[in-house]
């Protein structure tokens, strides 16, 4: 005779240890009332039966946890956004660089006649040179420096006690530089490997900047493994007038080609799956089979002609194999590049170029010596990393952006993705000038300093960034890079605590609360909200009710020039301060900014 098999009902919405020992309870009692019957917490069932709810507890919690996590809108963790955001396109940037202008000393003996520094020893600084800030961050110079220009600022360093004859001058340039050092790496391959993947050493890397193998045969870096076309830049010698470029583009097909990924702060190059044998065989598109296809139709097919694909293979670029690979990188030294003022001032490796009339190595070793350096105005670039709330805008925006610029959210999108090894700004808005002509757009774009306060962008990254954007605009689109307003606010505030708190420790929980809070830089245009001030201070633990909140613009010292009128510009409900297109509202200093009562 055969037992009948019952279908026994599980409960599927049971997800927590509560609810999942309370049916486990249940089931027990209804299917096995003989075979147990002790539901003693105490007992060794019931401990059996807390620890199997214990289990489906934490696994219901990892479930939850990784469909979270899969999906943009729900995902909470910032380096499962970031590889979320690599899916559609969105290449976070990791160690961007800093940019700014330095100023050059050096001492030069004087001439024969003493009026002026010999020029004979007037060297040039070249671009590479190498220079550090005291705490350690280096510093690249990007262009040649040329002592010997006649428009440079010589000044008397030392003259004869006997006759007053000045025997050096101290001559000043300027020049520009960005953070990081050249690191050279090789790396040995071995057999022909598909898609193989090198991991690079320094977890600092800001830009690849060459990669060769043994035959000499250079590795170009594309945005993505297809793009088999690079611009090169070639010097024009046809050039006759001085309205002519001295640099033209030319269109280079690269079947030796990588991608650089990156995980975390780890970065790796990928290659394809080519082959050597690959290049053996007519890689070139031949025009006729491209618009023709076949010889004798008398007809042209509708065929879609990427320019910047012009080789037939299909194996996404030539994989290196039985060779040693030199990697040349900058890298950056330290996590937060960016340079105060004044701070730039140890040089590490000058690289100085001396005329050939220079023949005295007294001379040019005292001259060598005597190279020192200082920045004036902080250098910038880095910024931190945004919000998770903030990188998920942006990486929808890139997925919308689609890699061109039509709205003015796609703007912003394309100036926050800009590659590292060209800067970064903090915040960007986009506004159409209506006064223009030609209906120009205005991007507002604002930097961030070493203490992570609001500051200009230096001239190098606005410069990058035009070009950068330059690649994607519309061809009718004008776009003007502007500096936004930085307007400094002060908040003094009163509040009632509970009588079962301190004030002084209310007090001090709503300082931490106030600076968190201000930490967060806002958007440029974004105005600022006093209820929501208010609610903030409500939520601490400890204060019963706000009964005070002032604003005040503060001027001057280390603070913004910017004036601003917080009664003119608030709200006719008096809940927020409005911010003009291009100004943006900042605390600089919380600790000093930020003053409060507690009754």
């Amino acid at each position: 005779m055969t037992k009948k098999i019952t279908n026994v009902p599980i409960r599927y919405t049971s997800r927590d240890f509560e609810a999942i020992k309370e049916d486990l309870i249940e089931h027990a009692r209804r299917y096995y009332p003989n075979s147990y019957k002790d539901f003693n917490e105490a007992s060794f069932g019931s401990l059996m039966l807390d620890t199997v709810a214990y289990v489906g507890d934490i696994l219901s919690f990892y479930l939850d946890y990784q469909t979270n996590e899969s999906f943009l809108e729900t995902a909470t963790e910032f380096n499962n956004v970031v590889k979320l955001g690599n899916q559609v396109g969105y290449k976070h940037l990791s160690n961007p660089s800093s940019f700014g202008t330095a100023t050059f000393y050096a001492i030069i003996p004087a001439s024969a006649t003493g009026l002026s520094p010999d020029r004979d020893y007037l060297p040039t600084l070249r671009r590479g040179s190498s220079f550090s800030t005291t705490n350690g961050n280096r510093f690249l110079l990007t262009e040649d420096v040329d002592f010997s220009n006649s428009e440079n600022e010589v000044v008397v360093a030392a003259e004869d006690s006997a006759t007053g004859n000045p025997t050096s001058f101290a001559v000043r340039v300027y020049g520009q530089v960005m953070s990081g050092e050249i690191v050279l790496v090789q790396h040995d391959v071995g057999s022909f490997e598909r898609f193989l993947k090198i991991p690079l050493p320094d977890n600092n890397v800001t830009e690849v900047v060459s990669v060769f193998d043994n035959e000499g045969h250079e590795y170009f870096e594309v945005e993505y493994l297809s793009q088999n076309t690079v611009y090169q830049p070639v010097l024009n010698r046809k050039k006759a007038t001085s309205a002519e470029p001295s640099v033209l583009l030319k269109a280079a097909t690269v079947p030796r080609r990588f991608v650089v990924e990156r995980d975390g702060d780890r970065s790796f190059l990928q290659f394809g799956y080519g082959s050597e044998t690959e290049l053996t065989t007519e890689s070139i598109d031949n025009p006729q089979t491209v618009i023709m296809q076949k010889h004798g139709k008398n007809y042209t097919p509708e065929v879609n002609l990427d320019p910047s694909k012009l080789v037939q293979s299909d194996k996404f670029g030539i994989s290196p194999a039985n060779t040693t690979l030199t990697i040349t990188l900058r890298t950056n030294s330290r996590r937060n590049v960016n340079a105060s003022a004044a701070s730039l001032t140890e040089v590490v490796t000058p690289l100085l170029f001396f005329p050939e009339e220079a023949t005295d190595s007294a001379k040019i070793s005292d001259v060598m010596t005597s190279i020192e350096v200082i920045n004036a105005d902080p250098i910038v670039g880095d910024v931190s990393f945004p919000s998770v709330e903030e990188l998920k805008h942006r990486v929808a925006g890139a997925f919308s952006a689609q890699h061109r610029a039509v709205t003015k959210q796609d703007y912003r999108t394309l100036a926050y993705s800009m590659p590292p090894a060209y800067g970064a700004i903090k915040r960007c808005t986009v506004v159409q000038d209506h006064d223009s002509f030609r209906r120009n757009l205005n991007l507002h774009i604002i930097s961030e300093d070493s203490f992570g306060n609001l500051t200009m962008a230096h001239s190098t990254i606005k410069g990058n960034l035009a070009t950068w954007l330059n690649n994607y605009r519309m061809i009718n689109d004008s776009v003007d890079i502007l500096d936004a307003k930085i307007v400094n606010l002060a908040i003094e505030f009163k509040c009632v605590s509970d009588l079962n708190f301190t004030k002084q420790f209310v007090l001090s929980q709503v300082m931490l609360t106030l600076q968190e809070h201000f930490s967060r830089k806002g958007e440029i245009g974004e105005a600022f909200s006093i209820t929501r001030l208010y609610k903030v201070i409500n939520d601490v633990e400890g204060v019963i009710d706000t009964t005070f909140v002032n604003v005040t613009a503060k001027t001057g010292g280390d603070y913004s020039d910017v004036g601003f009128d917080v009664a003119e510009n608030m709200s006719a409900d008096g809940r927020w301060i409005l911010a003009p297109d291009d100004v943006i509202f900042e605390v600089r200093e919380p600790l000093e900014d930020i003053k409060g009562v507690i009754k």
